[in-house]
């Protein structure tokens, strides 16, 4: 048994946890299955996890600059995070173990899903595997206390591989009419806010009329087209306004940060600028490995799980409406700090600005609110996700605050609606024993999601007439915009 444990800790710890090596690992085997010539296979392993490598380079520099931001904007709104009597760290120290299993054991039981049920999507989002894993942990921990380690793996690992499976099978319609393709899926713990954002978009306008890639503007204001000039004045505008409301102390040492001599004020023209930077450097890594892992991963839907594609990062749509990123970036913080001024007038919660996840899923909803309601549609995906996270923030810190109350200012609104629904379905056995309670919650956690991928898989379908006249994909729009380039080149 333990040599079992050790295995599927291994497989936690470098595996799906290291998403580049997971990337190469899955690339490697759907071009080996091809019968891919070996410079082939070598060629496109090593790009698809440099890919992974160089998108998480951009990643790392634009949170960089995320994170000062909401040092910054904490000040400007007197906002200070809420006591904790556990933090995350202390949770991870204890069942750090249990949700590294709960990860690998999932992703065996994911795979037989896909594999037996036909469900489609494999689920790849690395980082989020492990996330989504510490939030069921947490909630069962949470619920039924500290049980044995083998109930809570068999349970969390149940819970967690039947969100793997169902998440992107059921906005996988939605996810088509935004990618113009069934290529990939969407892997993402923002699903959620995209879905609601797609299904009420339409009420408020249309692609057609309102696209955000489709925007008229004036001739003075054409450099707004160009998304790395957008990003740097809206970021550098956002930062200014916030930088003048807060403490001198604290944009002194934002500052500090990234040079002793820099002036607070010329900062934050460098944090905007290297923002941009880091979103550029994000798309371009985005690009690079979907043109590996997307073919690649043809040899395993044809070999290995027949019919079936990957299931992937946040990131992948945004190359398809860059300006509805912004637009959902900015609408979801607009909002979030709205009720942030509410809850604490009225003396409910004190909110803490959780830029990261307000950029992501913010940005992941405005694309899908894009796609059915143009760029009023982005304005109304962001505004989604802003609510989840506010509303979530303040009623999962009390709800978690025994195992990881940290868990609500890091979340996407998926994760509060896994937490909600293991918590809500215990309501009525919460005077059991936990050690019957928690495999009754699992057995109608199965039975739900059961009925669920019943349905879906009698409603979700792939007629060729539903992709046509849709956006191109992103290596397809790449192609045309550089046929575009060279007649323009070749013209003059």
């Amino acid at each position: 048994m333990s040599i079992i444990q050790d295995v599927l800790l291994f497989l936690a710890n470098n595996i799906f946890q290291e998403v580049a090596i997971l990337i190469g690992v899955i690339t490697l085997i759907g071009l080996w299955v091809q019968k891919k010539p070996v410079r082939d296979v070598v060629a496109g392993t090593l790009r698809a996890a440099i890919g992974i490598y160089v998108l998480f380079a951009g990643v790392d520099l634009f949170v960089e600059q995320l994170a000062s931001f909401q040092e910054v904007v904490a000040s400007a709104v007197g906002a200070q995070p809420p006591a904790a009597a556990r933090t995350l760290g202390d949770f991870l120290a204890q069942q750090g173990g249990t949700v590294a299993l709960v990860i690998a054991t999932a992703f065996i039981l994911h795979l037989l899903l896909v594999l037996f049920l036909r469900t489609r999507y494999v689920y790849l989002t690395g980082h989020l595997m492990f996330w989504i894993s510490v939030v069921a942990v947490a909630s069962l921990v949470e619920m039924f206390g500290a049980l044995p380690q083998g109930t809570l793996v068999v349970s969390g690992a149940i819970i967690v591989a039947l969100y793997w499976t169902i998440q992107p099978l059921f906005i996988a319609p939605l996810m088509r009419k935004v990618i113009g393709s069934d290529n990939w899926g969407y892997g993402h713990t923002s699903s959620a806010a995209c879905a609601i954002a797609a299904l009420i978009a339409p009420a408020f306008g249309s692609q057609e009329e309102h696209g955000t890639e489709r925007l008229e503007l004036p001739k003075w204001l054409g450099f707004f087209k160009d998304v790395n000039v957008s990003t740097a004045l809206i970021i550098a505008i956002i930062m200014l306004i916030a930088m003048i409301f807060a403490s001198p102390d604290v944009l002194a040492e934002q500052a500090a940060q990234y040079s002793e001599d820099l002036s607070p004020w010329v900062w934050g023209f460098v944090a905007a600028f290297r923002f941009a930077a880091g979103i550029a450097i994000l798309l371009y890594g985005v690009r690079m490995f979907l043109g590996e892992i997307v073919p690649a991963f043809q040899g395993i839907s044809e070999k290995v799980i027949p019919n079936s594609r990957p299931a992937l990062d946040v990131p992948t749509v945004f190359p398809f409406a860059t300006t509805a990123v912004m637009i959902g970036f900015v609408s979801s913080t607009i909002v979030f700090l709205i009720l942030m001024g509410i809850f604490a007038a009225i003396g409910w919660f004190v909110l803490v600005p959780p830029m990261i996840m307000l950029f992501f899923p913010g940005g992941g909803a405005g694309v899908f609110g894009n796609r059915f309601g143009g760029w009023r549609g982005a304005v109304i995906g962001g505004a989604v996700n802003g609510i989840f996270l506010a509303f979530g923030q303040a009623i999962f810190w009390g709800l978690l605050s025994q195992s990881a109350p940290e868990l609500a200012t890091l979340a996407d609104p998926d994760w509060y609606l896994l937490s909600g629904v293991i918590m809500l379905i215990n309501q009525p056995f919460a005077a059991l024993d936990p050690a019957v309670g928690i495999w009754i919650v699992t057995a109608i956690i199965i039975v739900l999601a059961g009925i669920w991928l019943w349905y879906l898989k009698r409603s979700v379908s792939m007629p060729e007439e539903e992709l046509a006249d849709e956006p191109l994909s992103a290596s397809q729009a790449e192609s045309e915009g550089n046929t575009e380039k060279e007649e323009e080149e070749s013209s003059l």
